[in-house]
């Protein structure tokens, strides 16, 4: 059977407001036309199945070039080019290191908070008229940052126009990808996610080579046309499953808020920002307090964002095989020890580069599996509304953790700042730990439903209560 999109449908026992398994690609058995005759079944409902691949291929990479394009220009190292050179010149007299540090962040938290107005867009108006939004906000705030003459100017070019535009293109794209995949979902979020990586080392390069030719302006500028050209085509070529899914997409729903598998993945989100923040800000600077150069401190930072770049495709195949929640919490626990283990210690070159490849791997951890993991215990309905009221809590971390660097780095020294990261991402591991308890109790919560007959039991009628607490379902061996 197919749908109106050509796309294979199955008919199932499903609950209506109970679709966690059917979308992350879990569900098993399709029953015949003849069954609803059956006793023993109450519900029967048309099912979509994802494509797994075909034009979602497409998608991916024009969310790989979406990230790149937006995600790679707010990077540390292209936004590094700038900072060096308001500095050297004095552009902004009287202007302080933390209000510099403040607008690589209050962009990234705008790109949280416009969350709601992102939902409504897309309810309104459809994908691709909010990513046009996003794409036009992009253009518009590097055109203007290059005119700016006061700092204000570049808080509201730079930090807020640049971050409401990157929510309008991160946002829709983040929740339209997941619908195309079942088997290999994590595996093309994690190649779209790489796009933040590859794209923040190559502005870096872009944007140091320009801004030696032409001026730091004109760079602007051509940044501006890049990320006009190449997000308003991946605009255009990205299309949603909405029809087939049928996402919920509320402004805000406080009441996501109750759910505990929502706040262990805000929770793993939140401790997770306050590292990686902090990380990517501290690493370059880092090298030049142990005799390194400036360039080979950059060298370092731009290898953070390569390691990013290959770790997310890689951890994103690695999930698909042995569990995304399991990934998620093996990566995020194994970036902290690495930050406790080789970025304390290290007193040369060659251990920071090598602490610097293998913390990229697992420092991305969370952009590139949130989805992911998000869509298998919420299911791809609730997706976009969940996921956007974790973005609004986020906005706090990523507005505030490269300023708590800096104070924390010239009170305390850098040793504190390591040991502030390195706790950061095991503690959000332990988030994630306890989120795969949780989905363990779910899975077995179903299956006992269904070995009794309860066709009808879903997910809106799960309450763990404190049964994930339980030691075995901590240390269980479990595919999840």
């Amino acid at each position: 059977m197919k749908n109106e999109d050509d796309q294979p449908v199955v008919l199932t026992h499903i609950d209506s407001n109970s679709n966690n398994d059917l979308n992350n690609g879990s569900l098993t058995s399709p029953v015949s036309l003849a069954e609803p005759f059956a006793a023993n079944l109450n519900v029967v409902s048309q099912v979509d199945v994802p494509p797994n691949g075909g034009y979602g291929w497409v998608c991916t990479a024009c969310v790989f070039l979406i990230n790149a394009h937006t995600w790679g220009v707010n990077s540390t190292q292209a936004w590094g080019i700038f900072l060096s050179h308001y500095l050297q010149n004095s552009t902004f007299p009287g202007t302080s290191q933390f209000s510099y540090a403040i607008i690589g962040g209050l962009g990234i938290a705008c790109a949280c908070l416009v969350s709601p107005a992102v939902n409504v867009s897309m309810r309104l108006y459809g994908t691709t008229v909010t990513l046009t939004i996003g794409t036009i906000l992009v253009f518009l705030s590097l055109f203007t940052a290059s005119y700016a003459s006061r700092i204000w100017h570049l808080f509201l070019s730079q930090a807020v126009c640049f971050g409401c535009g990157m929510g309008f293109t991160y946002i829709p794209a983040t929740a339209v990808l997941p619908q195309w995949f079942s088997t290999r979902r994590s595996l093309a979020v994690g190649i779209a996610a790489s796009g933040v990586g590859f794209g923040g080392v190559a502005y870096n390069l872009i944007a140091g080579a320009a801004a030696q030719s032409v001026g730091l302006p004109w760079t602007y500028r051509i940044l501006a046309l890049c990320s006009l050209a190449v997000n308003g085509v991946c605009s255009l070529l990205i299309r949603d499953r909405n029809k087939l899914v049928k996402p919920k997409q509320d402004a805000f729903d406080w009441r996501e808020l109750g759910h505990i598998e929502v706040i262990f993945v805000i929770v793993w989100g939140f401790l997770s920002e306050l590292g990686y923040v902090v990380l990517f800000y501290s690493l370059p600077h880092y090298a030049t307090t142990i005799g390194l150069s400036q360039s080979q401190g950059s060298v370092a930072g731009a290898l953070l964002n390569v390691g990013i770049g290959v770790g997310r495709p890689l951890v994103g195949w690695m999930s698909d095989r042995w569990g995304r929640i399991n990934m998620a919490a093996l990566m995020t626990a194994s970036c902290g020890i690495c930050c406790l283990a080789l970025w304390v210690p290290a007193k040369d070159y060659g251990t920071l580069i090598a602490f610097a490849l293998l913390a990229g791997f697992g420092a991305g951890n969370f952009w590139g599996t949130v989805s992911s993991v998000m869509a298998e215990v919420v299911g791809l309905q609730r997706l976009p509304t969940a996921f956007g009221v974790m973005m609004i809590v986020l906005a706090s971390p990523t507005t505030f953790a490269e300023p708590i660097a800096l104070e924390m780095t010239a009170v305390s020294g850098y040793k504190a700042a390591q040991i502030f990261v390195g706790f950061m991402f095991i503690g959000a591991a332990g988030s994630v730990w306890f989120l795969r308890s949780w989905k363990i109790t779910e899975i077995e919560e179903k299956a006992k439903h269904e070995e009794a007959g309860d066709f009808e039991w879903g997910l809106s009628r799960f309450h763990a209560g404190k049964a994930w607490l339980e030691p075995r379902k901590l240390i269980k061996r479990c595919r999840v």
